[in-house]
């Protein structure tokens, strides 16, 4: 089960209730029938001082509670985006290969990795190779295209 802002928000005054009331009961309990109101006072603003302090540290967690947790969610949608992205600059590039008359012939891999395009197989000749570069240059999000690309002999003219 996530747990939402509300949730902690409602814990954060739970706790602020719960540290309030134990301060009154430990003031009050303080008082004695041969006390002064001046020495029960004194002890319901140590109290009250304490529960302010705490009220102020759990405030301050649970402020970096929630930094954190942003900054995990941001992360981690970035990461699926890159994945998205590159699996669709990936299909993308492998279609304009597999399209080009040059290229359809040739056995090339397609891979991708924040953007950057790597091309690796067989080839049948060094212009298919220059041309296999270009291709995949020319798509959309493509940063750059990097080649292992080699001429096979067998079938090089």
């Amino acid at each position: 089960m996530k747990t939402t802002n509300k949730d902690k928000q409602k814990d954060l005054i739970d706790s602020i209730l719960v540290v309030t009331c134990l301060s009154v009961v430990l003031g009050l309990a303080g008082c004695q029938k041969e006390g002064t109101a001046e020495k029960a006072g004194k002890k319901i603003d140590s109290a009250a001082e304490n529960v302010e302090q705490k009220v102020e540290q759990t405030t301050e967690k649970v402020g970096k509670e929630l930094e954190g947790a942003k900054e995990s969610v941001a992360d981690k949608a970035e990461a699926a985006g890159e994945f998205i992205d590159d699996s669709v600059i990936t299909t993308t590039v492998k279609a304009a290969i597999l399209n080009d008359p040059l290229l359809n012939a040739s056995h090339i891999e397609v891979t991708t990795d924040k953007g950057v395009v790597k091309l690796s197989g067989t080839v049948d000749s060094e212009p298919s190779i220059s041309k296999a570069i270009e291709v995949a240059k020319s798509q959309k999000h493509v940063l750059s295209v990097e080649s292992s690309l080699v001429v096979n002999i067998m079938t090089g003219k």
